[in-house]
Formats: C-alpha cells, structure tokens, sequence
C-alpha cells in the first residue's frame, strides 16, 4: 500500500525557461565524452590512447581500485582525445561517432538470471556506473548487497525535467525489464518514489517489483537523499542503492537488445534558450546541437544539470552522465546600481527583502551573480529552513570544516550529498560554497573508514 510523506521545509526557485513539453526528436552529436569528474571518489585508469578504434561497450577506462568497474564508450568510433588537468588528472576521454558498432552482451530474461549473472552483464556493459549508494554517493560496491534501492520518479529542482513526459516518451518494457533485473540486486525492497503534488497517473504506479512512497513539498523533496531519508534511513554501516529512472530502461535494453545504449530523454531548459524542449540523445554527447542556433546572443553560462547542483561546461561541452538536463542562464558579470537597495522588483531572494516578493507566481530571469563577496562564516538559522532532514547543517559544516569524524558521523554524514546542500548554498549570507564542504567531508570519511 503506497503512503504520502509531506514536507514543508525548503525552496522552490521561480526560474523562467522551463522546457515545454515537446519531444523534438533524435539529435546525434559527432563528439561525445566520458568523464570521470563525474564519479566522485573514482581514480580513473585508461584502456584506450588518442587514435584507437572502439565500438559502444568499449571500456575507455576503468576503477583501479575496483578494476571490474568500466566506463565504456556510447558511440562506436575513434578515441580523439584524451583531455587533462592539473598533475596529468584525468578530465574526460573524447570519442568521435563513426558507424552502428557495438559489442554484444547477449539477450537475457533477467527474470531466469541470478543475481551474480546480472551484475557481471552490468559491470562488462559499463552499466554498473549508474548504480549509487548511499552513503558517500558514490558508485556502488558490486560486492555489497544493498538493504533496499530507490528510484526518484520526479525532480523538484529548478526547471527539472517532468519525469512523468519522460516516462510517457519511454518504453515500458525496457523499464519493467530493469526493474525486473535490479529486483534480483537487493534481498530489500524497490522504493519507487512519486510527486504527490500530481494527480496524473503513470505506469511506474503499475509495476509490481516497486512499492510506491507519494513525496510532496518544495524543492529538494525530489532530491533521492532527503527520500532516503525518510523512507529509509541509512545508519552506520548500511548500504542503500539508488538509480536514475533513465538508467532503468537502460539496463533494461541491455537485456531486451543485448548492447549498450544509454539513451535519455533530455530537456533543454534556461532564460536564454529560444525554443525550450525535449530531445532524444546519448549520455556523453556534446551539446553543440542543441545550443547551435537556439540560445540568445550575450555571454551565458551553460550548465549540465540544473542551476543547483549542476557542472559549469562550455558552449561545446558534453552531458554529464547522471544528467538529463541542459541549462543556459545568463553570466553574473556585471554590478547592480544600488544593489541591495534597489526595490527589485526583478530580482529574486529566499529573504522577503525585494518588492517581487508581492508577486508569489513570477518567474524571474537570473543570472550567476553571488551580489557579495565571501565573508565570515556565522550562525543565522537559515540552513534549516530550506533542508528538510533531521540534521543540523551547521553543526555539520563545521564537523567537516574541523576535521572530527565522529562529530560528522553523529550529525549525518552517511545520509547527505551535496545536492541535498545546494538550497543552503543558494541562501547562504557567507557566500560559502558549502556543496564543496560536504563533498571535502564525505571525501574525507572515504579515506578514513576505508
């Protein structure tokens, strides 16, 4: 029997430029990018030079600490480049499209598979990466039997994409089929977690391998961790998985189809993008289509995810890999005149300091400027408002800030991301970039307790 959790602390920012619900079609970039900042925690170990031929489900590089887990290419074609950062650290592996290649995993009925069988079909496919856990948020242990596995059927963040035009826009079997081989990962429950704002229906409310949690409120509430948190908490020394809903049908058309073909509706989003949409293309892909011819002229900063908790990337950057979502907002490289003392009626704050707080349903074009610099870091009581968990924040960033792990065990380390942290990031009178501290602290008890 499905339940309704309410929540009532957080934030919903009144961006303009949500995508309208319009399925474009298939777009198919030349270049495409895997990219290991993506996967915190990973030391990324190559398989493939500048030059070498591939086809999709090739490994392009590999876990050295756990070698079984690949990240392998999405597009058969010819390594082009291998790009680097400071101390030779591994950016991203580039892959120019060539042909329809790929590698064969087999057709499987994930129902008849055990659980052994689909996890090496998962971790050969370069699927496995699409798995996380918690706690640390990072990709998953293969060799952990996770307590239960959450799957978020919706998006609470600023100009998110509509998960239920998706799922409407995807193929059910390919989602029942990754259910049915995700079940066969965990002796726990599948926690299929739904907006209760909605009174639409979809199919994920008639899968059976599921049980399905209603979760309303205002943003983060479609953040997986605050879902977690309460549905199922994680303490000391538990493990819980969870899934992107397009990676589902993924792995489900790994077993339907035999090859890797991480496919994802994604939605093109943002106040500088002309004509707002959705559109079919490959995880890794480069944007350049999509911006080509269809973003306002100026300087924008174009961002893969959304506007929280997303990665700054350029105008022909790639998609993330957890990401299906393409923001363009415009850069904050200018000074207001008078600032705060404007009466601004075109601004936008959490704090009712401006005039278009008398306007509760505008939507607001807003650009990156901090309007302040970084300045002490004190206690004002506003974390809590917009972070919907028992947790003090505060206490917390300054646990990680001074290095005590048991401190940081005991305020909930296990349980957070960073994402979960954007909205007291946003409000933050300091300026402190506090997703940066958390991911410091989890980085840190990786260390520790490994």
């Amino acid at each position: 029997m499905s339940r309704l959790i309410k929540l009532k602390r957080g934030f919903d920012i009144r961006l303009s430029g949500r995508a309208e619900k319009k399925l474009t079609g298939q777009v198919t970039p030349l270049l495409y990018g895997v990219k290991p900042p993506d996967f915190p925690g990973l030391i990324p170990k190559l398989d493939v030079r500048p030059g070498d031929k591939v086809k999709a489900g090739s490994s392009l590089f590999h876990d050295k600490i756990r070698p079984e887990v690949l990240f392998t290419s999405p597009v058969s074609g010819m390594v082009t480049a291998v790009d680097r950062g400071t101390k030779r650290k591994i950016l991203g592996v580039v892959v120019e499209k060539s042909g329809e290649e790929y590698i064969d995993f087999g057709k499987a009925d994930p129902g008849m598979l055990t659980r052994e069988q689909i996890k090496e079909r998962m971790l050969a496919s370069g699927l496995w990466p699409s798995v996380r856990q918690r706690p640390y948020n990072i990709v998953a242990n293969p060799a952990d039997t996770p307590k239960s596995v959450f799957i978020s059927g919706f998006d609470t963040a600023p100009l998110a994409p509509d998960f239920y035009f998706i799922v409407e826009n995807t193929s059910a079997a390919d989602l029942r089929l990754g259910l049915t081989a995700i079940k066969k990962l965990t002796e726990g429950k599948i926690n299929m977690v739904l907006d209760g704002r909605r009174n639409d229906k979809t199919i994920l409310e008639d899968i059976p391998e599921a049980e399905i949690t209603y979760v309303s409120g205002p943003h983060p509430a479609g953040n997986v961790g605050v879902q977690i948190h309460h549905i199922d908490p994680v303490n000391k020394g538990e493990v819980v998985w969870h899934i992107n809903l397009q990676d589902v049908a993924a792995i489900g058309r790994l077993f339907s189809e035999g090859i890797y073909r991480p496919e994802r509706i994604v939605a093109i989003t943002g106040s500088e993008v002309i004509n707002t949409g959705y559109c079919k293309m490959l995880s890794g892909g480069a944007i350049t289509p999509l911006a080509e011819n269809n973003v306002k002229t100026g300087n924008n900063r174009y961002i893969s995810g959304n506007v929280l908790a997303g990665v700054k990337i350029p105008a022909d950057g790639f998609l993330g890999y957890y990401d299906s979502q393409i923001t363009v907002i415009p850069e904050g490289d200018h000074s207001d005149f008078f600032g705060w003392a404007s009466p601004g009626f075109n601004k936008f704050s959490f704090f009712r300091v401006f005039a278009s707080s008398l306007f509760p349903k505008k939507h607001y074009r807003l650009d990156t400027n901090l309007n302040g610099g970084e300045r002490a870091f004190v206690i004002t009581g506003q974390y809590e408002k917009v972070l919907p968990m028992d947790i003090y924040p505060m206490h917390l960033f300054k646990a990680i800030m001074a290095g005590d792990i048991d401190a940081m065990e005991n305020l909930g380390i296990y349980e957070v991301a960073e994402e979960d942290f954007a909205l007291c990031e946003y409000i933050c009178p300091s300026k402190t970039e506090i997703q940066s501290v958390i991911r410091q602290g989890i980085d840190l008890m990786i260390k520790e307790m490994s």
